[in-house]
């Protein structure tokens, strides 16, 4: 059975089926499409499902030509999961959010698995994605899988191989960014290796599903904990009168021991500003009290009051007072050069400069139109950045950096910008730096 999934996969007559056609599904779509797989693409969005079989984007750094290659060369979107018995491979690549209460929410996961399983079947390996607190994978997956009869290792295969996208980077694709993967058990390990090392540069084994899954939270706490670091560095350097990207810079050409990281408005996106929360969770568990993780966590949290306050204290300077003033907020995606709104400390401050009675717009040429999103609800579409534009807001937030901006016009025409991502530099009369 292994050896027969195994050989399918090299020879690549397996059919590979991704479930979940967003930021993590369609690039891995598209990556065992151009190596020669076909692909069947399961979403429940059957907007998304038109727009793929259109040959369509959906996702702004994801050109329409690289979608219609992929449905030339063999990917099927299809919103029928009745499919996925078709499927040799299904790698599950669904949200994994935090709740209300900041704890982990898997019913994405657990919801699409179940799914699946009235259409899992014998010779079949199954691939969990996304990121998730240790346990996961064969605590709530493996059961799931084996209460069909099916028997795990023995004619149905599982692993966790966590995602490593990152939007819109230039310099890493799907196929060039190692690969972690971790199976149940032996077989499965051998029947996961097979999946990817036919399409991934360099595959890095590791012993179980849990070494996976932690693997990839130590990856993003590891960049949670430095930025909560630089953060808090930040704050205490702007209290001094020290200029922190002057710091960090100068600290960045010691050639060993350090590595830069940048301030910011605050955490986004789908893993940073969440991982860190699934392990200190599950670590309850275990009588442990993760205190130096959340201690980022809290630092990270407090940072889009911290722009708030200045937005405040800028506009008192003007003798302005927030409540009645009309604020700009420049980019919302949660990193420069996406549309990506996940967890976006930008959208975050705008509901703080809302709540503190300004008139709140928004400038960002990735996302024309405010989505729907779990938490805001912001019903504005976005403004064109002139110079008329600009001169007539009381302040201008530079909360995501894209390069479309003219930051030099912005900065001739603004009565005040507040600053949160560093592209101002040096001393301006209309700047102040958050």
């Amino acid at each position: 059975m292994k050896q027969t999934l195994i050989n399918k996969l090299e020879n690549k007559t397996a059919t590979i089926g991704v479930v979940g056609l967003g930021y993590v599904g369609i690039p891995l779509s598209m990556t065992f499409t151009d190596a020669g797989y076909k692909v069947l693409g399961f979403d429940i969005d059957q907007t998304k499902i038109e727009a793929i079989s259109a040959g369509k984007t959906y996702i702004k750094h994801i050109p329409d030509q690289a979608i219609s290659n992929a449905i030339n060369k063999g990917l099927v979107a299809t919103t029928d999961f009745s499919r996925a018995t078709e499927a040799d491979a299904l790698i599950l690549c669904v949200p994994t959010p935090l709740d209300l209460h900041r704890e982990p929410d898997l019913s994405f996961v657990l919801d699409t698995m179940d799914s699946l399983l009235p259409y899992l079947r014998e010779g079949q390996v199954v691939s969990l994605e996304s990121t998730t607190y240790p346990g996961t994978t064969d605590e709530e997956l493996k059961p799931r899988i084996e209460s069909t009869g099916l028997r795990v290792g023995e004619n149905i295969f599982l692993v966790y191989s966590p995602e490593r996208e990152d939007p819109g980077n230039p310099d890493f694709n799907t196929r060039t960014i190692p690969k972690v993967c971790g199976g149940d058990n032996e077989a499965s390990q051998q029947a996961g290796l097979a999946l990817y090392q036919h399409v991934i540069d360099k595959v890095v084994p590791v012993s179980s599903t849990r070494a996976a899954e932690m693997t990839k939270l130590l990856e993003n706490i590891h960049r949670a904990v430095n930025i909560g670091l630089v953060n808090e560095m930040k704050t205490v350097a702007d209290k001094m009168g020290v200029d922190i990207y002057e710091v960090i810079d100068a600290a960045a050409s010691k050639p060993f021991g350090f590595v830069p990281y940048y301030p910011g408005p605050g955490l986004g996106g789908h893993c940073i500003p969440i991982d860190p929360f699934y392990l200190t969770w599950k670590a309850r568990e275990y009588g442990v009290n993760t205190r130096f993780i959340e201690l980022a966590g809290e630092v990270n949290s407090a940072m889009p009051n911290y722009v708030l306050n200045k937005i405040v204290g800028g506009l008192n300077n003007q003798k302005k007072a927030i409540n009645g003033s009309k604020i700009l907020m420049l980019g919302i995606a949660y990193k420069k050069n996406i549309d990506d709104m996940r967890e976006s400390p930008s959208v975050e401050i705008m509901q703080l400069i809302h709540d503190g009675g300004a008139k709140i717009h928004y400038a960002d040429p990735y996302v024309p139109v405010f989505p729907k999103m779990r938490r805001y609800a912001f019903q504005l579409n976005s403004v064109a950045v002139t110079a008329q534009t600009i001169a007539d807001y009381d302040c201008v937030v530079v909360g995501t950096e894209h390069d479309d901006f003219d930051y030099a016009m912005i900065q001739r025409e603004a009565k005040l910008i507040v600053d949160a991502r560093g592209k101002y530099r040096g001393e301006y009369e209309n700047v102040v730096h958050a």
